[in-house]
């Protein structure tokens, strides 16, 4: 959705942006190209091998283009070092890119034979299958059904469990096929039958949906006047955070929401590239003229 950031962010020369999952760099070329001459950029994420991909892409820029190893939830620290009270623009594009997807040794990918781990950041000690391992299968279907909208989540969980305590589960592969075996011949679709169970797996290891209900309000307190924040995600639980923030934002305090319904890739963006589908984009201002909280 590069061309709908670009041209709801607004980036002019002199802009302060503020990535907050930077990744390989596209969106971020993509606007502080056009912040030039004047603007900043400070990007963030908690992934080294994204950052360092981002870092060759816009090495370019020089000293306009900070990046920054850190998590979201701690943009106000990473904005404090770079030296800025205040940006423009807020960006965070949520959700696993397809160079994360593809690593095997990430465990991302129930395709993949890469080992239980799921760490968006690898500094972290807990993997996925140190997570299983504290856990009941009561909490584990919990996780499934809330993180992934799992239906079958009680039978996956039982399964896991049961595989689980047999024979260690040792790989992506392996969990894969327990859930394959765990839901047949109830389900018959077009979607891998882990595909839901692996993302609320990941976003629980990461504990990404507690992460960004604290980001946004971090990053809606760095706005400038007029400064715009927006928001891709591509998980229901992620949207309803993001829909239930900025309307709160919009409340008493000086905000407003410029996305009525939130934008969606289009229709050879989607035929390009099937992941963005889920994708849904929305957008908040901090109004002009509006009176600042103490």
């Amino acid at each position: 959705m590069l061309e709908e950031v670009v041209e709801l962010l607004r980036p002019v020369p002199g802009s302060r942006i503020l990535d907050c999952t930077v990744g390989a760099g596209g969106h971020a070329e993509a606007l502080i190209a056009r912040a030039l001459p004047g603007g900043r950029l400070v990007g963030i994420d908690w992934d080294d091998a994204a950052l360092e991909r981002a870092r060759a892409r816009l090495r370019r820029f020089g000293d306009a283009a900070r990046l920054y190893r850190a998590s979201f939830v701690e943009l106000g620290e990473v904005l404090d070092r770079a030296g800025l009270r205040e940006v423009d623009i807020v960006l965070f594009d949520l959700g696993l890119s397809s160079i994360q997807l593809a690593d095997q040794e990430r465990g991302f990918s129930f395709r993949g034979s890469g080992p239980l781990d799921m760490r968006m950041d690898r500094r972290r000690n807990k993997t996925l299958r140190k997570m299983i391992d504290g856990l009941s299968e009561q909490d584990l279907a919990r996780i499934i059904f809330e993180y992934g909208g799992e239906r079958l989540s009680k039978q996956i969980a039982r399964a896991i469990v049961r595989a689980d305590e047999q024979k260690k589960i040792d790989s992506a592969d392996e969990l894969a096929e327990v859930i394959v075996k765990a839901v047949r011949p109830r389900r018959r679709k077009k979607v891998h039958a882990a595909t839901q169970t692996f993302q609320a797996l990941r976003v629980a290891v990461n504990r990404e949906l507690e992460n960004l209900a604290a980001a946004v309000p971090d990053a809606a307190g760095r706005l400038s006047p007029g400064g715009r924040m927006g928001v891709i995600s591509y998980h229901s639980g992620e949207d309803r955070i993001v829909k239930v923030d900025f309307n709160e934002l919009s409340g008493p305090r000086p905000f407003e929401v410029v996305t009525g319904k939130p934008v969606t890739p289009s229709e050879s963006e989607q035929h390009a590239n099937p992941r963005s589908r889920s994708a849904k984009f929305r957008v908040l201002q901090r109004m002009k003229g509006g009176e600042e909280e103490a």
